[in-house]
């Protein structure tokens, strides 16, 4: 039975049962969408290992990343076409229609074969499919804020949008509980397996023993992406229960509809403004922090830190767990005080605090690196030997004796800096006082390449081990590591599950409010098209391409903490624009008044 339709008259008394309904209806199938949409960002190392094995090891983090945010390039262009759909032909409708394109693109990905399959077609059909999961979540997050807010009473916005604010959090939460869980029993129950080169034989690791690859590593990790086609059922039956909302209704019936939303939201300057001040004073400040305390610190921990994936998701679930419930708290505050001040005071305290809570991260999570990187290590080279190494299209080959240096180091998250010497031929590096000479790979060939690749490796690898940097992870005993879910309770994990849920309090200033605030600043008639736009070009392109960004940054400076300076500087001039031109007492709008032409 369709949950029944309310009154969109009085919208200042408590919410009826049947409202309640509608919220959590509206919640829950949000929350499977995200799930599916973060899958790909919780597994992006592995996945990267399996889609982009043709590419130097160096950037192929950067490549999964650029995979990743690929779906979040496309979310605006999802946002003009599902928005205006949502603007003519209703919210519901539309919803069904995104839930159905990102529960089947996300499927696919379950069942499409690896690069050693399929060659290169299997990484294009990956960003595909991502791009369909970017262009169904550009219609999908618009759809639910309106649809929530119209539904909601007035004095209350605030506090019932920010469930649809949760529901990102709790999808990506949701996701890491599935992958802990499949990723425990998969490992626990097959062998580990030798990794292969395109020859056929055992590849070594540089102490001699094989490289082997866990089971979840190697085919696992699909399950979580296949098991999604039991929620594209439960969402799609949610979704049909569902009725129109009462705000569009009501403008349906007073012929107040718009014909052409997108030309009407965008092509007049009075609408334009609107949207142009919601992305630079609100929502690209609100993106940066919300992906640096979420998937940023993730890979931060997996990647830069060399925490193992397994305890890297368990104390991120964690943190979230202790932190979602500031969603609710900043939503509720903002109807009392105002949805501006929280979004900027979050943007100004994370845009304050970054440069401070990373490098506690790593002290906090992996002692003997955070101590190695007191140790001075330089890259001698002349500038013209130097790239920079940041290649989205895969065409172009680091093969100079500088960019060999760097690479090597960026993959045992070694700081360093450059010193440019024009008169240098060769790079050299110098760990201490130790001095190991590179190599130009593409004067050399065959058993010669091997051969001085692995020297060098080993000189380099050496010269950090002396110096303190724990080269081998197994050897490590100072790195955070986690047996099974509940295995928190040190000092050190419960201090890196407290630092993370700092972050994922910011994230919670920051998002808990934005809905209501989009939803006051745009006339329902263009309201889904209006919010949509801003919003997905902020958090698909500002935020979703800050973790690429932000460690091309650190890969290119040499440190490992540089990429952050993207997220403080873009939430700092988010602060500045938005105190000069965000309006202010938006939660006392009335969403409901007569706003056609």
């Amino acid at each position: 039975m369709a949950i029944a339709e309310v009154n969109a008259g009085d919208r200042s008394r408590p919410m009826t049962g049947e409202e309640r309904k509608v919220i959590m209806a509206s919640s829950a199938g949000t929350i499977f969408e995200w799930y599916d949409f973060y899958l790909y960002g919780s597994l992006a190392a592995i996945i990267g290992a399996q889609f982009f094995t043709a590419f130097p090891e160096a950037t192929r983090n950067v490549f999964a990343l650029l995979a990743f945010a690929a779906g979040f390039i496309v979310r605006p262009f999802g946002a003009l076409v599902f928005g205006a759909l949502g603007d003519i032909v209703g919210r519901k409708y539309t919803f069904l229609m995104t839930i159905l394109i990102m529960g089947l693109s996300t499927f696919l990905v379950g069942l499409l074969p690896s690069y050693s399959s399929w060659g290169v077609a299997a990484p294009i059909i990956l960003i595909i499919l991502r791009m369909l999961q970017g262009l169904a979540l550009g219609g999908e997050y618009g759809g639910a804020a309106v649809y929530v807010a119209e539904h909601a009473p007035a004095n209350q916005r605030g506090y019932f949008t920010a469930f649809i604010q949760t529901t990102a959090t709790l999808g990506l939460l949701l996701s890491l509980v599935v992958i802990l869980s499949v990723q425990g029993y998969v490992n626990g129950n097959w062998a580990p397996t030798a990794v292969l080169d395109a020859a056929g034989a055992v590849v070594m690791n540089p102490d001699g023993t094989e490289k082997m690859i866990k089971a979840f590593d190697l085919w696992g990790w699909r399950i979580p992406f296949l098991a999604s086609i039991g929620l594209l059922a439960i969402s799609l039956y949610i979704r049909l229960q569902m009725n129109e909302s009462p705000a569009f209704k009501k403008m349906k019936e007073e012929g107040a509809a718009s014909k052409a939303p997108l030309r009407e939201a965008f092509g007049t300057w009075r609408n334009g403004k609107i949207a142009l001040i919601a992305l630079f004073g609100l929502v690209a400040g609100q993106a940066v922090v919300w992906y640096s305390g979420q998937f940023y610190a993730l890979f931060f921990m997996q990647n830069v830190i060399k925490i193992d994936s397994f305890t890297a998701n368990v104390l991120v679930a964690w943190s979230l767990i202790l932190g979602t419930g500031g969603f609710l708290f900043f939503g509720a505050l903002s109807d009392r005080i105002g949805r501006k001040p929280i979004i900027l005071a979050g943007c100004l305290i994370a845009a304050l605090t970054y440069n401070f809570v990373f490098p506690l991260l790593t002290q906090t999570a992996n002692p003997a690196l955070y101590a190695a990187h007191q140790t001075p290590v330089t890259v001698t080279a002349s500038p013209e030997d130097c790239s920079f190494q940041f290649n989205p299209t895969g065409t172009a080959k680091f093969t100079s004796s500088c960019d060999i240096a760097k690479a090597t180091l960026a993959r045992t998250s070694v700081n360093y800096e450059t010193v440019e010497d024009p008169a240098a031929t060769v790079a050299q590096v110098k760990v201490g006082e130790t001095v190991i000479t590179a190599y130009d790979s593409a004067t050399l060939t065959g058993d010669d390449l091997k051969n001085t690749t692995a020297a060098f490796t080993k000189g380099v690898n050496d010269a950090l081990t002396a110096a303190g940097y724990p080269i081998s992870a197994d050897a490590n005993t100072t790195v955070a590591r986690a047996a099974h879910f509940f295995d928190i309770f040190t000092g050190q994990k419960i201090t890196i599950v407290l630092i993370l849920t700092y972050l994922i309090l910011l994230v919670t200033m920051v998002y808990g409010p934005i809905a209501a605030m989009l939803v006051e600043l745009f006339p329902t008639r263009i309201r889904y098209s209006g919010l949509s736009l801003p919003y997905h070009i902020g958090n698909g392109w500002f935020g979703g391409l800050m973790p690429a960004t932000a460690f091309a940054i650190s890969a290119q400076t040499g440190n490992v903490y540089g990429g952050l300076w993207y997220p403080i500087i873009i939430a700092a001039a988010t602060v500045v624009i938005g105190v000069i031109f965000v309006p202010g007492n938006t939660h006392k709008k009335d969403i409901f008044a007569n706003d056609a032409k």
